[in-house]
């Protein structure tokens, strides 16, 4: 089949099982995770108040929307794992290709280790604190970075990403089960939230509409002096907090044989919008339970007035907030093995990259690299990962941003490729997508930025980049000139 007919390619090897339901509930999943219950309070004292910080994450959603439907313009039209790759490479080489996916991959296997932290962290800070559970700090391994790391937590973290690990070798069918059993703990956590507001809770408490805050938990204050000032202080980071709707193209190869290729491209959109719904629904929902002056005074709010409240209400919540993390490890952990897969094929890394297994379909050799990093996490430390957390979110805004302009381009150079779906607006909807990426990117690389990288950031940034080109001269030779190999792949 045509790679040119807007229709997915021969799996090599890969199952075919993936439903719209499936791609929504991974992407759903990788954008919220645990963030919405554990920094609820930050984004209030950030932006200097509930309201703030909702026109933020509105403002946000609908910022990275138009960069949402270039990909799944681009997925519907040429549906391969790790699609982002092919797509910048056939419109602006290969170099650019790699560079692309390279950055994409720092923007997502790093957050597999780093949910494995926030469940050791969640249990160390958390249920520790329970008298019957106070054996979970009873043996501290060591400090690191000024972290305490206990074993039984860490233990603990170890199975739920053993679980996680577990599902992905048994392919993306599994995998994708969970995500869905995920997705709803999460509903259920919002709902919760909102119950517990309607019942007690006042729209009073969350106004005034802004006022600077100097005495939040942590010495935590607002900078912002104004509406306005507080809204962008929290729009910086919104993007951070969106990644994870790019998971969804990246596993297109193995979409279900009847999927609808035109209804497919709103799934990453729409992921999105619903993220963006599900975080205004809990920052009004925290912000109004009690006032919110009040509410951030707390390490972390959201759960310590749970406590305060209803014991129940408290574990529930407990429960759903440790689960959480789950979703982005499971969404990040398929979407990055495809991302190495991808590389294997077009010989960007080793050729044993390519190799699927052939009873699970799933990527062998990037799945076993994956899932070392991802078991080192737990032992790392809460502290370890934090530098990492701008250096992803540069990571995954530089791919969608070339995705943008990858889409632009061949409306121009490849005109007759089939595209069951198209972005809204046309080529000014594109453009849109690649302004709001230029946009955030110059947000976290001019200095005077409030979300600038620093130093060590930079540093690891560079590091990682001479890192791919230094494994590219390496193991790239053979493979520079082929077009379209992880097509022509896929085929066989």
């Amino acid at each position: 089949m045509s790679e040119k007919a807007g229709q997915p390619v021969a799996s090599g090897g890969m199952k075919k099982e993936l439903t719209l339901f499936n791609f929504f509930t991974i992407g759903f999943g990788a954008i919220i995770g645990t963030g919405w219950v554990l920094l609820v309070g930050d984004w209030m004292v950030l932006g200097g108040g509930p309201v703030p910080a909702m026109i933020a994450f509105a403002l946000g959603a609908v910022f990275l929307v138009p960069i949402g439907m270039c990909f799944g313009e681009l997925t519907a039209a040429i549906p391969i794992s790790g699609g982002i790759i092919e797509y910048v490479d056939r419109t602006f080489g290969r170099k650019l290709g790699f560079l692309t996916g390279w950055m994409l991959l720092l923007g997502n296997a790093p957050l597999c280790p780093w949910e494995a932290i926030a469940i050791s962290t969640l249990l160390t800070d958390r249920f520790a604190e329970f008298p019957a559970l106070a054996w979970l700090r009873s043996v501290r391994l060591y400090t690191i970075l000024g972290a305490d790391v206990y074993l039984w937590p860490t233990v603990i973290a170890l199975c739920f990403a053993v679980l996680v690990i577990y599902l992905n070798f048994k392919g993306a069918g599994a995998a994708a089960k969970l995500s869905s059993f995920l997705t709803k703990a999460l509903l259920a956590g919002m709902v919760l939230a909102m119950a517990i507001s309607i019942a007690t809770g006042s729209p009073s408490n969350a106004l005034p509409v802004f006022s600077q805050v100097s005495e939040a938990a942590g010495g935590r204050s607002t900078g912002a002096t104004s509406l306005l000032g507080g809204v962008v202080a929290v729009l910086v980071m919104t993007p951070f907090f969106y990644a994870g709707f790019d998971t969804i193209p990246q596993q297109a190869e193995e979409a279900s044989a009847n999927l609808d290729w035109k209804k497919f491209g709103l799934v990453p959109a729409i992921a999105l919008l619903a993220s963006g719904v599900f975080y205004l629904v809990c920052i009004y929902s925290f912000g109004s339970i009690i006032d919110w002056h009040e509410f951030v005074r707390a390490s972390v709010p959201a759960l310590a007035v749970l406590e305060r409240i209803n014991l129940f209400f408290y574990v529930a919540m407990l429960v759903i907030a440790t689960l959480g993390p789950l979703g982005p490890m499971n969404s990040f952990f398929g979407a990055s093995t495809r991302l190495m897969l991808a590389m294997g094929r077009k010989e960007m890394l080793p050729a044993s990259f390519a190799q699927i297994d052939p009873a699970s379909g799933a990527p062998k050799k990037a799945n076993v690299v994956l899932a070392v990093l991802t078991l080192v996490g737990p032992f790392l430390g809460r502290n370890m990962l934090v530098p990492l957390t701008n250096v992803a979110s540069l990571g995954f805004i530089f791919a969608c941003t070339m995705a943008g302009f990858a889409c632009l381009r061949l409306r121009r150079t490849e005109p007759e490729l089939k595209r069951p779906y198209k972005v809204n607006g046309g080529r000014f909807g594109i453009c849109c997508a690649i302004v709001a990426g230029l946009l955030i990117i110059a947000l976290m690389v001019v200095p005077a930025s409030p979300a600038a990288l620093n130093g060590v950031e930079w540093a690891i940034t560079i590091a990682w980049v001479v890192l791919g080109f230094a494994l590219l001269l390496a193991f790239g030779r053979r493979g520079e000139g082929r077009a379209s190999v992880g097509v022509a792949q896929g085929r066989q």
